[in-house]
């Protein structure tokens, strides 16, 4: 059980799994007005960057869930690089299954929907780990403006059009399902460039030193096309943010 290979190799530098930079990602922590001991969980918490810095931060406690061996374990450094060991910790394991044993104050999936087979089965998954007036913080791609054709939903790693929803109706959606969304931190694209733009750094230099490698030409050819496609489409039409939800 475990990410695919190519996946650590393209994010192998990266902190956040995701187009936040750290400057956002603390944006959103002092946004939502943490108290000390809020207890947190983080599905698919890849290599622990929000637990980490929000328990340095506001002395956050809780645990994150991965399915990824090595970001498993860099969030379990991380932890201690930041002095937080005895406050967060790190379960190699399948999220998509994940149920916290006392419910917590905040649950959060960021940016990995696919867990809950989508938005709603992610909410409904984290809403069981979730203590009565809890707060749900959910990652989500939307689109900044309409797609054009069915190549441009391709390229933006959708089946069809529906599958993402722009700004407003999204937010709609969740007051659909009985949320309020209380808070939210967007994406810019200069944060995705942060994040798809280290990517091809990480490939690169994992190609040069990994030349006769089985998943070498599968790479090649990835970062050959990858930063037109990324400009041509996800850049001008995929937004993402994540958004906080409390039941009404």
């Amino acid at each position: 059980m475990d990410l695919p290979r190519s996946f650590t190799i393209r994010e192998r530098s990266h902190r956040i799994h995701n187009p936040f930079t750290s400057e956002k990602l603390a944006a959103l922590g002092q946004a939502l007005c943490l108290a000390p001991e809020t207890r947190v969980l983080d599905l698919a918490s890849g290599s622990g960057e929000m637990l980490c810095t929000w328990a340095r931060a506001h002395r956050v406690v809780g645990t994150g869930v991965d399915i990824s061996t090595e970001f498993t374990a860099r969030a379990r450094a991380r932890a201690t690089e930041l002095g937080v060991a005895g406050q967060v910790d790190f379960v190699h394991g399948d999220a998509s299954g994940y149920v916290a044993d006392t419910p917590v104050d905040l649950a959060a999936c960021i940016g990995a929907t696919w867990i809950g087979d989508g938005l709603v089965g992610t909410i409904e998954l984290l809403r069981r780990s979730l203590r009565s007036g809890g707060m749900l913080l959910i990652g989500e791609p939307y689109w900044r403006q309409e797609p054009p054709d069915q190549a441009t939903v391709e390229a933006c790693h959708a089946g069809a059009k529906d599958d993402f929803r722009p700004l407003p109706e999204l937010i709609e959606q969740f007051g659909e399902l009985g949320y309020d969304v209380v808070e939210m931190v967007l994406a810019d694209q200069d944060s995705w460039d942060r994040y798809r733009a280290a990517q091809w750094l990480n490939v690169r230099r994992w190609l040069d030193r990994n030349p006769g490698d089985e998943l070498a030409a599968e790479l090649r050819a990835e970062l050959s096309r990858e930063p037109a496609r990324y400009a041509r489409y996800e850049r001008e039409y995929l937004g993402w943010g994540v958004f906080a939800l409390v039941a009404r």
